[in-house]
């Protein structure tokens, strides 16, 4: 639409919205802090004393994952607790201090089941009658910019305070009950797909020690003895054009998130590529040094690596995806193996001892069928939650902005 002269960007909005703090929202709803329609409550302090084994348990940031209540790694205090700090059904969970920046502004929501608990020192509670709703928000662009620009660069937490004075768009009750409902639903079908991803990794994780413990007849021998191995080489980073966008440089970051490896985080030019060690299509890579050893992958084309890295080229009687298997049913064992220094490693030595169990190779790829199905199976069910995931994000801003009405 062409706007007249002197009006600005700003101001041109469509008829029944209105522009505010929080950007360009419906008439009939109101841009209010969250000091106006909550409180906020600060958490416990307690002293490594007061830590035991049993008592009353303190919720803290490892206790939310992906915006849900989780617990793991829980903490117990025996000691006096103030009424305040001990969290009502529908509270807001908030991680207000960390030493990872990223981690400020996770939430969860308290449920019936964690009615009672206490919350420590560097989580806040945020509690209002608008829960539910302003807990999407609260995940919401609309309040994670607000905490990015309240930290800036040197500052790691959040006061209540700042809690206090973050803005948000508030529709009529009835809207908001139907907007968190939707976007309820929405985090139903994610968890529910997610509880389906873990059980599926069960039944994996129990084929595999099923299907892959020696049986009678089969070989055991060395790592050495069934394949070739090499190390990567890391080419000299003071040449800038030794590095591009043309080859894939695998380093541990570009292991374990999938089976094989298509791309790398960063690449090198043909001239460090040249110079570099390769390794052909359908090499197993494994983590040797450093904190991730363990880590693996199958290479999807030819490509190199940094010397953290080992790649095995099995030989002739051995089947690739069966052999990848077998060390990722012993990959922490073999983590074990690593020498006790500042820096984790496996010499490559150490490593060409290793023993696997060898059916015959009909048999090994008969097993290593199975396997690719279960996690073909569950690769589809990890591509349908991020499409999900990337879904309940356009929804929170289209239904929390009020671009899409519901009532």
């Amino acid at each position: 639409m062409e706007l007249k002269a002197g009006l600005s960007v700003q101001n041109a909005v469509k008829a029944g919205y209105k522009n505010t703090e929080v950007g360009v929202i419906p008439d009939d709803w109101e841009c209010v802090s969250m000091g106006e329609v909550g409180t906020t409550v600060i958490g416990l302090t307690y002293s490594p004393s007061n830590v035991k084994d049993y008592g009353l348990l303190v919720l803290r940031s490892s206790n939310i994952q992906q915006n849900q209540l989780k617990y793991k790694n829980n903490v117990f205090v025996d000691m006096e607790v103030p009424k305040r700090v001990i969290v009502k059904e529908n509270d807001i969970l908030i991680c207000v201090r960390n030493g990872s920046k990223q981690l400020i502004g996770k939430c969860a929501l308290i449920d019936k089941k964690a009615e009672g608990f206490a919350f420590g020192a560097f989580m806040s509670i945020y509690r209002s009658s608008f829960s539910k709703y302003i807990f999407y928000s609260f995940q919401s662009n609309i309040i994670q910019k607000q905490i990015d620009e309240t930290m800036g660069a040197t500052i790691n937490q959040l006061t209540n305070k700042n809690l206090d004075e973050f803005k948000i768009a508030l529709p009529p009750l009835p809207e908001q009950i139907a907007i968190a409902s939707v976007i309820s639903d929405t985090d139903s079908l994610i968890q529910a797909l997610e509880k389906k991803i873990a059980k599926k990794q069960l039944i994996k994780k129990g084929a595999m020690q099923k299907l892959l413990s020696p049986k009678e007849g089969w070989e055991v021998k060395t790592l050495g003895e069934i394949a070739e191995i090499a190390t990567g080489t890391t080419p000299p980073t003071k040449d800038v054009d030794n590095y591009g966008i043309e080859y894939c440089f695998v380093s541990p970051a570009d292991l374990g998130c999938s089976k094989y490896i298509a791309n790398t985080e960063k690449k090198l030019s043909k001239k460090g590529f040249n110079i570099s060690r390769k390794f052909p299509k359908s090499s197993i890579l494994f983590t040797c040094i450093g904190s991730t050893i363990g880590k693996m992958g199958i290479a999807s084309l030819e490509l190199t690596s940094n010397q953290q890295i080992n790649a095995i080229y099995p030989n002739c009687n051995f089947q690739t995806e069966y052999l990848y298997y077998q060390l990722s049913l012993i990959a922490e064992k073999i983590k074990l193996m690593a020498s006790e220094q500042a820096l984790p490693m496996i010499n490559k030595s150490e490593f060409s001892q290793i023993l696997v169990s060898n059916p015959k190779l009909s048999e090994q790829t008969h097993i290593a069928q199975i396997l690719s199905d279960m996690d073909s199976e569950i690769e589809t069910l990890q591509k349908n939650l991020a499409k999900y995931k990337h879904l309940k994000q356009g929804l929170m801003q289209s239904l929390l902005t009020g671009k899409i009405r519901l009532i």
